[in-house]
């Protein structure tokens, strides 16, 4: 399954991402998480890669079961932080005999890990792995992006640069970050045509499943929380859970139908490993018949 080829087709392609479960329990619920979302009938899924490589067997695991027992196109991430080119082969190898067509290729965040060492061969950047990869193997390679600049990088001019190298270097989609306001991502994908990059570029959708989590993410990864979000967290913080939920959904919703208005070439939903939120926003659109 080559992610391309259903960018190039209809549109907008929907698109979902899960983590590998982090525990037996977490395992158990797993299942029944992908058959839930499974029914909304995404184009493709997608299952993150653990920093330094630290859970590159439950990614393995985890892309194996969508692959092999439900039958779902799927999407395998790698990130090349801390690992060297064998290191990288063997997980590429792996995907390759697993039957894998699109591998989405990011540098991956330092692990929390004191004692971890990288290997003194590790790509330094996305755009130097992606370039590994492209010049050994056949697969399609996706690449992310930042509507509000990467936190590490200086500006978001030079991070848009460091994107079109990303696909000089053989990357074919680019799926962005999430951000909870629509301009961020209209901008930045003008800036990015401006700039040379021609392949599809995918706004994410990050649901609000808790305050608490929204914060945390929000802070890890540079996404702004807008006024109006503020507004919505600020009504729900001391409201029971499904509240805090449906006012997620809602949130979405509107973020998503004013996306559409732009025809987007997809819609990919950070899961965060849950179904209810995704499953409802998918319903609710294709009520709508905007989906």
């Amino acid at each position: 399954m080559r992610v391309t080829d259903f960018y190039a087709g209809k549109a907008p392609v929907v698109s979902m991402e899960f983590f590998p479960p982090r525990d037996e329990a977490a395992a158990e619920k797993f299942d029944n998480i992908v058959d839930t979302l499974a029914d909304r009938n995404p184009d493709y899924m997608s299952v993150t890669f653990g920093a330094g490589g630290s859970n590159r067997d439950g990614s393995y695991q985890t892309v194996k079961k969508l692959i092999k027992d439900k039958q779902l196109p799927t999407v395998a991430y790698i990130a090349g932080y801390g690992l060297g080119p064998d290191e990288i082969t063997e997980v590429l190898d792996n995907y390759k005999a697993l039957g894998v067509e699109t591998i989405f290729v990011i540098r991956g965040d330092k692990p929390k890990d004191e004692n971890f060492t990288p290997h003194p061969e590790s790509f330094a950047h996305a755009s130097d792995l992606i370039g590994f990869i492209k010049n050994r193997y056949d697969f399609t390679l996706g690449c992310a992006g930042y509507p509000e600049g990467h936190l590490e990088c200086q500006s978001l001019d030079k991070d848009i640069e460091y994107l079109k190298l990303k696909q000089d270097q053989g990357a074919e989609y680019v799926v962005a970050q999430y951000c909870y306001d629509n301009q961020f991502f209209f901008d930045y994908a003008d800036k990015c045509r401006a700039a040379g990059v021609t392949i599809p570029i995918i706004p994410g959708i990050m649901p609000v499943y808790t305050v608490k989590l929204t914060n945390i993410l929000c802070r890890v990864c540079g996404a702004t929380i807008t006024d109006a979000l503020q507004k919505t967290l600020d009504e729900v913080a001391d409201k029971d859970k499904e509240t805090v939920l449906q006012a997620g959904i809602d949130f979405a919703v509107d973020q998503c139908r004013d996306l559409l208005k732009h025809n987007p070439a997809g819609l990919h939903f950070y899961t965060m490993n849950r179904s209810k939120s995704t499953s409802a926003i998918i319903d609710r659109l294709r009520e709508e018949n905007l989906l």
